[in-house]
């Protein structure tokens, strides 16, 4: 027999959970457009040289590739079996469709993406093989503005979706590389530094330490004790300008001291703190990084960061980009846990009785043509177990349920 369960790490989805899931993106959709943001599309399958352009960090290793097709396949050497893959974020599609569409887009573009993402994980719960993302970007705003209204939006979103005491950890990519300067870490052994610092919620500080050593045993102790004292300081964002005073431009002190700032007079939900410790994995954040955790979960709900050296790779010119993307698929299953639900009108039911004439049956579908004119309707035969019928009617949100009774519609109480 053929197989009746999806491809490994992918899922269907029930009528009740789809429509959870619509409520859920329609909620994001509404914010984000009150903020100014619009939506697009960009196709699902990419040219195989820009998704391995070494700006995805390990996300390249999870591409699904595509293989050439007919006497391209044939002629290929091993190393060209594949010219096309599956998108793996939107970011980095992102970045093709403005380069592609620069002269068709304003000066300073707010991009809203929902679309399904793709890679070759290992399934585990909350993690899968496709999942949705639900992105904003700014191109083209070099200040802290676009910081500003990308953390405003999305902890507006989250807390629209029921999602309060959210907090924002923000920190600066700048800023690990001016740690790493201070340790003496040469250019190749930082991304491996940032690495290893990157799974200390797992491995805590000696597990970094010890991958520290593996890298430069002389300065592994120096970086994790300036981690440390930041950390267990009063004041993290002051110890730290401290610690990197020379080694890290007056600038990018007052550009976090400023989102800080702002951020914190503005949401209302939460709060935004300063966190020495976050990475971001991706390989092409250039500035400042951003996640955004509930109470009660462990790992992140978004994050996001600043990428201002991405297009420049494909226009030739450096291009100010930041963005933020809300955990859909997390969120979703977390809602759904905790029986969430939205209100949901699926409008009118009618139902017919399977010994109704021609006639009968033509009036009453030309009647339920002028109620689709306000409502949805669904029309259905009658089942034998009509109180079961009714009760799985209501459960899946018709609110009126009528039936055909010499000649009109009546309501059934």
């Amino acid at each position: 027999m053929l197989p009746k369960t999806p491809a490994k790490g992918m899922r269907d989805f029930l009528p009740k959970q789809f429509a959870l899931r619509q409520q859920i993106m329609a909620t994001i959709q509404k914010t984000y457009e009150s903020y100014g943001f619009t939506r697009i599309e960009t196709p699902a399958v990419e040219n195989i040289e820009l998704l391995t352009s070494k700006q995805g960090g390990d996300n390249e290793k999870l591409i699904f590739k595509i293989l050439k097709r007919g006497e391209k396949l044939e002629n290929a050497a091993e190393s060209e079996l594949c010219d096309l893959g599956l998108r793996y974020d939107l970011t980095v599609p992102l970045s093709r469709f403005y380069a592609n569409n620069i002269g068709q887009l304003p000066s300073v573009f707010k991009a809203m993406q929902m679309d399904s993402v793709w890679r070759a994980d290992r399934p585990q719960r909350g993690r899968f093989r496709q999942f949705v993302q639900c992105d904003i970007d700014i191109i083209g705003e070099e200040t802290n503005l676009a910081e500003t209204e990308l953390i405003s939006a999305t902890t507006q979103a989250l807390s629209n979706l029921g999602f309060d005491n959210v907090t924002v950890h923000l920190s600066d990519r700048r800023l690990l590389t001016a740690l790493a300067d201070k340790c003496g870490y040469s250019d190749s052994q930082k991304p491996s530094v940032f690495i290893s610092l990157d799974k200390l919620d797992k491995i805590g500080f000696s597990g970094v330490e010890q991958e520290l050593s593996a890298i430069d045993k002389d300065k592994a102790g120096e970086f994790i004790n300036l981690i440390q004292s930041i950390v267990n300081s009063d004041n993290p964002f002051e110890t730290c300008a401290d610690v990197l005073n020379g080694y890290l431009p007056d600038s990018v002190k007052q550009n976090i001291q400023d989102i800080l700032y702002v951020t914190n007079s503005l949401i209302q939900n939460g709060k935004v703190v300063f966190d020495v410790t976050l990475v971001r994995g991706m390989g092409y954040y250039t500035g400042t990084i951003y996640e955004v955790y509930a109470d009660g979960l462990n790992s992140a709900i978004a994050g996001g960061g600043r990428y201002d050296k991405m297009i420049g790779r494909l226009t030739g010119q450096d291009i100010p980009a930041c963005g933020f993307s809300i955990g859909f698929e997390r969120i979703a299953l977390l809602m759904e846990e905790r029986g969430i639900t939205f209100d949901c009108n699926r409008g009118i039911a009618v139902l017919l009785d399977k010994r109704m004439t021609a006639d009968e049956r033509t009036n009453v579908i030309r009647q339920c043509a002028d109620l689709r004119k306000q409502n949805n309707v669904t029309v259905l035969n009658k089942i034998k177990n009509f109180g079961y019928q009714l009760k799985q009617l209501r459960e899946q949100g018709y609110a009126d349920i009528y039936e055909y009774r010499n000649g009109v519609l009546s309501k059934i109480d």
